[in-house]
């Protein structure tokens, strides 16, 4: 259902590093019968993957083309995939691990715990019953807003929905920790309520993005034609959906602008807000909620002036239209078969090119993970991420915090007095790695057997209930934002901690027994990566305590920006499909930390290789420790994507393409042209490189 996303109130503070990834060369593939897997997965740690190099292509013409041209060529991308790369590999391996566990737990569960992620996995996986079920589940939603007649009483219905059904629309609330002063957390209210993936595929005028339109017009139109309306009505009905997302798409901040953190706090009091959108009784929604609010951050004020022209200018019946839609829009994954491949075949295949639905039990396992991901993760750190390992990435992350501080001191750019800043905020950063130290307790969540849009509800309910209990509590320090098995990694600004979950810390991206060269060109850059979002545009204007505060001198900042400004014209100039560039504005914050962690991790790795000695400089196949490192950074980012998911990431993804992430990041590097014998002036070795950190 469409349960309250708080990641929408979280997007601008927490800088990840991507979406999943990665596997070594050598595999063995387990196959099984009906919904059970047939999937690869990696069989050990390995150096770099040589196969994947294209020789025929000159390193310092095209560097990702060289890494991965071979990799490209060999995989092509899996009919239920939109993109195919190193992460998309490792993210399957671990898929595989986590279902093993879940369809354990589903038939023998040997613990509470297991009895109840297996049971909301075994009830996800019952396509049988949900077909049998059709819209019952979601009648009760259905029933609640068909009886609502009074726009006066639209608040109450608004926060009795979140409040019993965990289902959110218009707006994202929830709490947030304070820009101004990051040991409280308050209320905050922030832009939401649209369906496409961003405002442009609403405003945007050019014949792609009306095509889509039509497309998503039509799609709403059967929706509501399987929830029993007539061709007639669900046809006006979708009219309507159209109509109030455009208005809504109007009146939202664009991604760019909610960069800036000042940008999006905007402290009021009750009143206030009450008073610039008189239409809807937030009194009566607060109270609904149980929330007692008499201060919060308007992240968006122009978006609610904006909502409050809507509800005040729209029908009781388009409002009802646009509920049903998003309640409908919400649950389709998790309903009968027709409401499942409707919703897949506009927003998956539509908008972004993938082939084939994903099989049920790959579904059902992100589902129980996101769910009950630290239930699920207790197990699964167990079997995957030895002490050993977390010991070794603890060292690692020391030594990359070391080579980060070496490369402060050495700026040229930087006063004395914006350095001492830059130290304190680097020393003051909180290191977690693998998993929480205490787990999040689901005892309060009831899971059965054959109800799975209920239990999707109520983990909704669980997880609103949790997050506005936060609400004028002292910050949880040790919180994490993303589950133990995510093939990825963060920095949040707030708290100033990095964060690596024990997914990612996998071969090949992680693995302490093989080549330093290649470890620290894959793990080393991640730590790097999420360590230097501390002091990219975004992280750069939080304190070392996660307070919003100017800790530059003037002239600094001035130099900074100039710096940036570089790196925004560069990856700006970047066509990833052709006719669209990339947003190198939006892209900003994950380009320089690309390149800051490239840097940093190279000063890094060459610590450790005086450490070990003249062994560890000598060539492994062909190759150099530092064309190693290289190769390592690269190969890491081997993908393929569909053309569709290309221009949707361009418009949504604050992450470059893994060519330019790799191509952009080595061509501001003098030591990749000193490694592979560049000339300046060649593709990979501009004379006007760009360089932050």
């Amino acid at each position: 259902m469409n349960f309250i996303l708080r990641s929408a109130l979280a997007a601008a503070a927490v800088l990840a590093l991507t979406a999943p990834m990665a596997t070594p060369a050598q595999q063995m593939t387990l196959a099984m019968d009906g919904q059970s897997p047939s999937i690869t997965v990696p069989k050990g740690g390995i150096s770099m993957d040589v196969n994947a190099i294209d020789k025929s292509v000159d390193p310092c013409t095209d560097f990702y083309e060289y890494a991965c041209g071979n990799w490209r060529k060999n995989n092509p991308i899996p009919a239920d995939k939109v993109r195919w790369g190193r992460f998309d590999e490792l993210g399957e391996h671990n898929l595989y691990s986590v279902y093993a566990l879940l369809q354990q737990a589903a038939d023998k569960p040997a613990t509470p715990l297991q009895a109840k992620y297996g049971n909301y996995f075994a009830a996800c996986m019952n396509d049988d019953l949900a077909n049998t079920l059709g819209t019952k589940p979601i009648q009760p939603v259905l029933d609640k807003i068909g009886a609502w007649k009074d726009k006066t009483a639209l608040a109450k219905l608004l926060g009795t929905l979140e409040d019993q059904h965990g289902i959110g629309m218009f707006y994202n609330f929830g709490s947030e920790q304070d820009q101004k002063d990051s040991q409280k957390q308050i209320p905050a209210l922030m832009q939401g309520g649209l369906s496409l993936p961003d405002r442009d595929y609403y405003l945007q005028d050019d014949d792609r993005m009306k095509g889509i339109r039509e497309k998503y017009v039509a799609h709403v139109t059967r929706m509501f034609t399987l929830l029993g309306d007539t061709p007639e009505q669900a046809a006006t009905e979708a009219q309507a959906v159209m109509r109030m997302e455009t208005a809504l798409a109007k009146g939202s901040l664009p991604r760019v602008e909610m960069r800036d953190p000042n940008n999006i706090y905007h402290v009021k009091t009750l009143a206030d807000l009450q008073a610039t959108t008189p239409t809807f009784r937030w009194s009566d929604y607060f109270g609904s909620i149980r929330v007692p609010v008499q201060t919060l951050n308007v992240a968006t004020p122009n978006y609610f002036t904006t909502l409050n022209s809507e509800l005040q200018n729209a029908s009781i019946a388009d409002l009802k239209s646009y509920m049903r839609w998003h309640v409908v829009h919400g649950a389709a994954g998790n309903l009968s078969k027709p409401f499942d491949q409707e919703n897949f075949a506009f927003f998956n295949q539509t908008l972004s090119g993938q082939k084939e639905q994903a099989p049920r039990w790959k579904r059902c396992t992100q589902a129980t993970d996101r769910a009950l991901g630290e239930a699920v993760g207790q197990d699964w750190v167990a079997k995957n991420f030895t002490p050993a390992a977390k010991a070794n990435m603890q060292e690692l992350v020391h030594e990359l915090e070391a080579a980060l501080g070496e490369d402060i001191q050495g700026l040229d750019w930087m006063s004395p007095t914006t350095k001492v800043e830059a130290h304190k905020k680097l020393v003051a950063f909180r290191d977690k790695i693998g998993y929480p130290e205490v787990w999040r307790d689901y005892s309060t969540v009831t899971v059965k057997r054959d109800d799975r849009v209920g239990n999707a509800s109520r983990v909704a309910i669980f997880d609103d209930r949790r997050d506005l209990a936060k609400i004028g509590k002292p910050v949880n320090e040790k919180e994490w934002g993303m589950t133990p098995p995510t093939v990825n990694a963060y920095y949040d600004p707030s708290n100033n901690d990095i964060n690596f979950p024990a997914g990612i810390l996998q071969p090949p991206f992680y693995d302490f027994k093989i080549d330093p060269a290649v470890n620290f060109g894959a793990i080393g850059v991640v730590i790097g990566h999420e360590m230097t979002h501390g002091f990219d545009d975004q992280g750069s204007q939080f304190d070392p305590q996660g307070n919003v505060r100017m800790w530059w001198t003037p002239a600094d900042k001035a130099e900074f920006d100039k710096r940036t400004a570089c790196e925004v014209k560069e990856y700006g100039d970047f066509e990833p499909v052709p006719g669209q560039k990339l947003n190198g504005q939006l892209t900003l914050g994950e380009n320089t930390a690309d390149n800051g962690g490239l840097q940093v991790a190279y000063v890094a790795l060459h610590k450790e290789l005086a450490k070990l000695g003249p062994d560890a400089s000598k060539p492994i196949d062909g190759y150099t420790p530092d064309q190693r490192y290289f190769l390592g950074f690269a190969q890491v980012w081997c993908e393929n994507t569909r053309d569709e998911t290309a221009r949707m990431r361009v418009k949504t993804d604050p992450h470059s393409p893994g060519r330019f992430r790799t191509n952009g990041a080595v061509q501001n590097s003098a030591k990749f042209a000193e490694a592979f014998s560049c000339k300046q002036g060649q593709p990979m070795a501009p004379v006007n490189a760009c360089r932050v950190w």
